[in-house]
């Protein structure tokens, strides 16, 4: 079958997939002493028997590299105070070391992972596959250890490129 159809414009496909509300995480990893984290709404459940879910991560950035090497990463569902945490780990080009002094947090039993104090949910996850896709990686995990968080808090969302909330 021939396409005779124009190339998708990326900036078109951006705004028009920016009309799907997502929910807001932050993912973590270390490699030696060094946290790496970041900003992220392409998180999905994938499986319950294994338990597995996926990020989709960009090959150029820092992070990358890292959960590439160590294997293993934690995931931290955002609550709508939590927006300024997810705006600085959104940040391009922030200092990689001490990228999580502002941000309180603590560590996982399973990873030594940092994660997020007073999350909605927490993950921890060990990789079993990656899927190279475009100029992303598709990071598949299965959940090592996970915990649901008590607070009553909205949930912070990310639609039309700004953050919000879900009540």
């Amino acid at each position: 079958m021939t396409s005779h159809h124009e190339p998708v414009d990326p900036d078109h496909y951006r705004k028009a997939i920016g009309r799907l509300a997502t929910g807001v995480s932050v993912v973590t990893t270390r490699v030696g002493d060094i946290d790496h984290a970041m900003t992220i709404n392409s998180l999905t459940s994938v499986s319950l028997d294994p338990v597995l879910m996926l990020i989709s991560v960009e090959r150029e950035a820092r992070f990358f590299e890292a959960v590439m090497e160590r294997g293993e990463w934690a995931v931290s569902l955002l609550g709508a105070s939590a927006k300024p945490i997810a705006s600085w780990l959104a940040t391009r080009g922030r200092p990689l070391h001490g990228q999580l002094d502002r941000v309180p947090h603590h560590r996982g039993d399973a990873t030594g992972l940092a994660l997020v104090d007073d999350a909605l949910a927490e993950f921890e996850c060990r990789t079993v596959s990656t899927l190279d896709a475009g100029d992303h990686t598709i990071v598949v995990g299965e959940v090592l250890t996970l915990a649901v968080g008590d607070a009553p808090e909205d949930a912070l969302t990310y639609y039309r490129g700004a953050f919000g909330r879900l009540r």
